[in-house]
């Protein structure tokens, strides 16, 4: 992950998508050899020069000014989660370099862990930005119970998604756009932490197993966490179409909360009633399996 690298890829895909009628601009000549816009006209819509648009795109945002860059993420029609992106990236070309390191092992407080438990009629968890499942209620490890069926620890759902896929298709009922959406924000995660040793290392190895994944992280797309609708496919209770929120804990950068909804009165409601009554069971068996043995 090559700051000068990923500056210059992420630039050249956001000018290759946006045409001449598109951002206003006259397209002169029905034979234009470059897709999307030319570099002079990026530079016409951003109000800088040819030649310092050129440098950034080759790599080179340590001198360009936050207004500069405004008029560049303007120009390229860039979203907020792009923009972001963007600013990122900037910032790392300001402070170069770095040696990748390891970070210490992310621990979830006991008492969010309280809290977490005490959301009891809907799944809830806590994760990170490389798609870690660091901490989870009851009814979680119940709905993400195909997620949680690989052994290794902690638990990733990008992981899953991309390395499990057969398993992964059955269980996201909308699994091409849940594929996007993970690649997307862990290029966005790539961004704020380029030294994330662990970041690097699950990149490079979905990298080498799937090929849909190089597709999605080739793409150049970046997306923010967000609230929102997910569709899940239990083995147990069916179909599940659940109201997400996605909540930061600014006291724990980096981490975030999800909690699973669904109004009451839905399938949905009783499909998340069914399944806390399958875990109720479930825990029951386990809880009588360890007493057995002791």
């Amino acid at each position: 992950m090559d700051p000068r690298t990923e500056i210059r890829d992420f630039l050249r895909s956001r000018r290759a998508r946006i045409t001449p009628e598109r951002a206003g601009l006259p397209a002169y000549g029905g034979n234009r050899r470059v897709k999307g816009l030319r570099r002079e006209e990026v530079a016409l819509l951003a109000g800088v020069s040819v030649d310092y648009y050129v440098r950034m795109e080759r790599g080179s945002l340590a001198g360009a000014s936050d207004g500069v860059l405004d008029a560049l993420a303007a120009a390229l029609q860039l979203d907020e989660a792009e923009r972001d992106h963007l600013f990122h990236l900037a910032r790392r070309s300001k402070a170069p370099g770095g040696p990748r390191r390891r970070k210490p092992a992310v621990t979830v407080r006991s008492t969010l862990r309280q809290v977490l438990d005490a959301i009891s009629d809907a799944p809830a968890w806590i994760g990170n930005g490389r798609y870690d499942v660091l901490a989870m209620n009851e009814l979680a490890r119940a709905l993400y119970s195909p997620v949680l069926a690989d052994p290794r620890r902690p638990a990733n759902t990008a992981r899953f998604v991309y390395l499990h896929p057969e398993a992964a298709r059955d269980f996201f009922v909308d699994y091409d756009h849940v594929a996007r959406g993970v690649a997307a924000k862990l290029r966005m995660e790539a961004g704020r932490n380029p030294h994330d040793e662990e970041l690097i290392a699950l990149v490079g190895e979905m990298s080498t197993r799937s090929e849909l994944f190089r597709q999605r992280w080739a793409s150049q797309d970046v997306r923010l966490h967000r609230s929102g609708r997910k569709r899940m496919h239990h083995p147990v209770v069916g179909q599940l179409d659940l109201d997400v929120e996605s909540l930061d804990l600014p006291a724990e950068p980096g981490l975030h909360l999800n909690v699973y909804t669904a109004p009451a009165g839905t399938p949905a409601a009783d499909g998340l009633a069914l399944l806390a009554s399958w875990a109720a069971t479930r825990q029951t068996s386990a809880t009588e399996l360890e007493a057995h043995d002791g």
